[in-house]
């Protein structure tokens, strides 16, 4: 076993908190991992965890070595960048997340495209509407729609997309058809909401003649999954907010209407966080460059079908 193998399963064991979580992002066993582990404590003569049934934490030998194995970790990844960039050969598994819509829509189309150009490269893609965590889950890139919370990330940002306000023909026959936000409340519509555990009160923030405003809306159907809202709202279970390149063809064909257009909602952005380190990787940018350069140009070009 190579001694660089023991410090990157150190590394990444420090910065998940667990040999199983370790073991999974690197593909190894969870006997492998505590073994590398025991090596390189062997071979510095140090305890670098102390290890309980319930738990792993790192000693102060521990915490020292991390700064320095990273470091030792990014030369190597520069490195071995600075080569694959000038054979223009990547290789290895590229580990991306993205929201539900954007990922089938958008980004997983484009996979075949890519491994066709870069054939020793691996897509492992992600689709969730949960936000994920880069360093935790193993991920090299993100795709997201909203504002990041984790200052500690690179972000790329690619368009503010617009969003639409949308309900089924069937619900605007049973219920009304709201020309504002004040009319969403006042009318008690049943709201669809993307919502998930320990979120807030949920409100939709849609554009007035006064500015932006946070209206109050309630609706007894809540999905972590975006699609799900959306089959929802074809159901005619309530009104729906979706980004307009997710609900366009469904608006075209008449099975969604648009609704409130006093007050439609502010666009979000749409960008993509990646860690410092894995910029350099090579994979990791053109795969980047490769999406961006394909989805900007649909994004920014959406529009409310007539």
């Amino acid at each position: 076993m190579s001694y660089l193998d023991n410090i990157r399963t150190f590394v990444r064991v420090y910065e998940l908190g667990s040999m199983s979580a370790a073991g999974r992002d690197l593909r190894i066993s969870p006997a492998v991992t505590s073994s590398r582990i025991s090596q390189l404590e062997e071979h510095l003569s140090v305890r670098l965890f102390q290890r309980t049934t319930r738990s792993l934490t790192p000693t102060e030998q521990g915490k020292a070595f991390y700064g320095g194995a990273s470091e030792i970790l990014e030369a190597v990844e520069s490195a071995e960048a600075q080569v694959v960039n000038i054979t223009d050969n990547p290789k290895g598994s590229l580990y991306v997340a993205a929201p539900l819509g954007v990922g089938r829509r958008l980004i997983a189309p484009l996979v075949r495209g890519f491994l066709d150009k870069y054939p020793e490269v691996k897509i492992r893609l992600r689709l969730t509407d949960r936000k994920v965590d880069l360093t935790t889950e193993g991920l090299d890139l993100s795709f997201f729609l909203g504002q990041p919370e984790d200052s500690n990330l690179r972000m790329r940002k690619i368009a503010d997309v617009e969003r639409i306000l949308c309900a089924s023909p069937a619900y605007i026959k049973a219920h009304g058809n709201p020309s504002s936000g004040e009319e969403l409340m006042v009318q008690n519509h049943e709201c669809l909401n993307l919502r998930f555990p320990g979120a807030t009160e949920f409100q939709w923030r849609l554009n007035t003649a006064d500015g932006p405003k946070r209206f109050q809306i309630a609706g007894r159907y809540e999905c972590d999954d975006g699609d799900v809202l959306t089959d929802w709202a074809l159901a005619g279970n309530g009104i729906v907010m979706k980004p307009i390149f997710e609900v366009a063809d469904h608006i075209r064909a008449g099975r969604l209407v648009p609704v409130a257009t006093q007050n439609p909602p502010e666009p979000i952005q749409m960008a993509c966080l990646f860690t410092h380190r894995r910029r350099q990787d090579p994979k990791t940018r053109l795969f980047m460059e490769y999406v961006i350069a394909r989805i900007t140009e649909v994004v920014r070009d959406s529009s409310i079908p007539a």
